[in-house]
């Protein structure tokens, strides 16, 4: 245990400046995230960026794909949220249970497809959990955009595996910045279903 926490500072003393920035972006994205900002996107993009590399370096191909997905969403993210502004629509909905469950029907039929060929062809170190992390980030993020409140239910499950992944891949800074949006995850969520709630209250 004591080799485990001595190994973990010493990553953290030898953090980057562009991991330190990245975990700096990325934690203001989720706080302005949960507020409902629209610059929570902007944070957001700029944090991914750099993300791009990071994961590529530590041999998460399918991360570091994601990562290029989120700066493009976070475009798309900013001009949604502008639109429902102007529209007075930034309400937060929910999702059926059906469409959940064909979401993860589709997030374990992509992994299976997705892992064998990292495994095969990228020598890539966590091939399936890369994968079910990867393509249930892209219905998470889809899902924030559009307002969903069980956004927060899929991030809190992708960020306790990534915090293990990046950990194990000796990026412990970025494995803190997911440790904390997990609990930023769970305050969200929170939030969210008040906001939910007072929502569906009559007038």
């Amino acid at each position: 245990m004591s080799h485990a926490i001595d190994a973990f500072l010493a990553g953290l003393a030898a953090t980057s400046p562009l991991e330190a920035t990245s975990v700096i972006l990325g934690i203001a994205y989720s706080v302005l995230a949960v507020r409902r900002s629209r610059w929570c996107w902007v944070c957001g993009g700029l944090s991914s960026a750099i993300l791009v590399y990071l994961a590529a370096r530590a041999r998460l191909p399918m991360q570091s794909a994601l990562q290029i997905f989120y700066v493009v969403m976070s475009v798309y993210g900013f001009r949604s949220w502008v639109r429902h502004a102007k529209e007075s629509d930034s309400v937060i909905t929910t999702w059926p249970v059906r469409a959940h469950l064909g979401a993860w029907a589709i997030i374990l039929a992509l992994s299976a497809v997705s892992s064998r060929w990292l495994a095969a062809e990228t020598g890539a170190a966590w091939p399936f959990l890369d994968s079910v992390t990867t393509w249930a980030s892209l219905i998470a993020t889809w899902l924030v955009v559009r307002m969903k409140l069980e956004n927060w239910v899929y991030w809190i499950a992708i960020d306790v595996v990534l915090t293990y992944l990046f950990i194990a891949q000796k990026l412990p800074f970025i494995g803190l910045l997911f440790a904390t949006y997990l609990g930023i995850s769970v305050v969200g969520f929170a939030t969210w279903l008040r906001s939910y709630r007072l929502q569906a209250r009559p007038v």
